[in-house]
């Protein structure tokens, strides 16, 4: 299998690094037949290939087989930002470059730690819809899903295009990583209305970006997800209980790693 690096993996704060390992025990707990799992925002800039990029990165670390899909194949920053390339200076070919050619899916994947993989998207296509629509897409995730114990899915927003229905519709559940202070209650709404359409169960949300003196962002969405956790079973009996604690808390710490602005102060959108 082909090797890649990522330079650029920020080392993290004992605290957050605890939640994110916290995060990895929880997924474990969903049991078997939960291996396929789509990462979704609602709007951009919420965070979601931070969280994609850490849950793999935590399970690759516990040797845990994973393998992470770069499926943005709109606006992909993810190799750029984390600084992915070969160990032998070859061209790094991505998911856009899989789905459009000759290749079979093995062959494609780069080894990165251990027994763990990623696909990076190298390409930005116009229109991806049809490669993401394609047969070739789903036979993609069902034979990852078969080589590795948890496939990690990096979607595009649920806001802009219909690109994370699609893929919400092939993965075993879905994440919803939101940004404290700015999503607002109509949008996350739409968010889980479009994830029940896709038939792809919400297995939890991350609240991201909470400054850890402020909290009353937690408490006003976890008051609004406290309605809808009943609709979800035991999959937000797991994640409802520590997905939004451990981010909200400690997810002011993205912004020193991206250089984004953190949340204003401002009151609900």
């Amino acid at each position: 299998m082909k090797q890649v690096e990522i330079k650029n993996m920020p080392e993290l704060p004992y605290a957050m690094e605890e939640a994110l390992n916290r995060l990895r025990i929880n997924i474990n707990f969903l049991g078997e037949d939960i291996r396929k799992i789509l990462v979704i925002s609602t709007t951009p800039d919420e965070g979601k290939s931070f969280v994609a990029m850490q849950m793999w990165y935590q399970m690759a670390k516990s040797d845990t087989p994973s393998v992470l899909i770069d499926a943005d194949l709109r606006k992909s920053v993810m190799a750029e930002k984390y600084k992915i390339e070969t160990v032998n200076n070859e061209k790094l070919k991505g998911t856009s470059h899989f789905l459009s050619g000759n290749y079979d899916i093995r062959n494609a994947v780069y080894n990165v730690y251990g027994s763990s993989a990623i696909l990076p998207n190298t390409d930005n296509v116009v229109n991806p819809s049809l490669l993401i629509q394609s047969k070739k897409f789903e036979t993609m995730l069902d034979t990852l899903a078969e080589d590795y114990r948890y496939v990690f899915v990096d979607s595009p927003p649920l806001d802009l295009v219909s690109d994370g229905e699609r893929i919400g519709s092939l993965c075993d559940g879905a994440v919803l990583v939101l940004r404290s202070g700015v999503t607002s209650k109509r949008m996350v709404q739409n968010s889980i209305n479009q994830l029940e359409r896709a038939g792809c169960p919400l297995l939890g949300i991350v609240l991201n970006r909470v400054e850890g003196s402020k909290g009353r962002y937690y408490r006003k969405y976890g008051k609004y997800y406290g309605k809808y956790g009943k609709y979800y079973g035991r999959y937000g009996r797991y994640y409802g209980k520590y997905y939004g604690k451990y981010y909200g808390k400690y997810g002011e710490y993205y912004s020193d790693y991206y250089g984004e602005t953190k949340s204003s102060d401002e009151g609900e959108k």
